[in-house]
């Protein structure tokens, strides 16, 4: 008779080496050298664009949080970060200072780069549609593309594809423009 196999745990994720992260999905542990420089760079480009007049308030209508890579627990999940990932605050009204957000977002945002390209479209879009989340955008570095996509009756709707725009208004953050075209440079 086979043992059964381990179940991995937050144990496992930190005991990984530098230059690798993980994430336990429904039990099973991905792990992925970290991102490099032109992935943090597009990830530093969307958040500087969605912080102030979304997470701040300031030239926009506020009233969300938005974080990079955060760690959130959700059922059968003990980790998960995507890119980006935003709550409106009437859903999560305060971050949690020292536990992990086990809230499902209202956004996420995942940057494809070579390291994480297959994780990210084969594992965690669809994880992503099975949970609930209403709003996914994906970044794509190579191709200087940004798809969004609105969860409808537990299947991704593409709103729309951008590159070069510099007054895109993609959802759920349409109430101002964004300068998509800037991302890649």
């Amino acid at each position: 008779m086979d043992p059964k196999p381990k179940v991995p745990t937050l144990a496992d994720l930190e005991a990984l080496p530098p230059g690798v992260k993980g994430e336990i999905i429904d039990g099973v542990m991905y792990t992925m050298t970290r991102p490099r420089g032109p992935h943090q760079r597009t990830l530093a480009g969307v958040v500087a664009d969605l912080r102030n007049p979304f997470d701040r308030g300031s030239g926009g209508p506020g009233g969300w949080w938005l974080l990079p890579e955060p760690g959130i627990e959700l059922p059968n999940t003990l980790e998960i970060a995507p890119d980006v990932a935003g709550w409106r605050r009437e859903r999560l009204p305060e971050l949690p200072s020292d536990a992990p957000i086990r809230v499902v977002p209202d956004w996420i945002c995942e940057i494809l780069s070579p390291t994480t390209r297959r994780h990210n479209l084969l594992i965690k879009k669809p994880y992503y549609a099975r949970i609930g989340v209403p709003h996914h955008w994906i970044v794509d570095i190579e191709a200087q593309t940004i798809t969004a996509y609105r969860l409808e009756s537990g299947r991704w709707l593409e709103l729309g594809v951008w590159g070069d725009e510099r007054d895109a208004r993609i959802e759920p953050f349409d109430a101002i423009a964004l300068d998509v075209g800037s991302w890649w440079t």
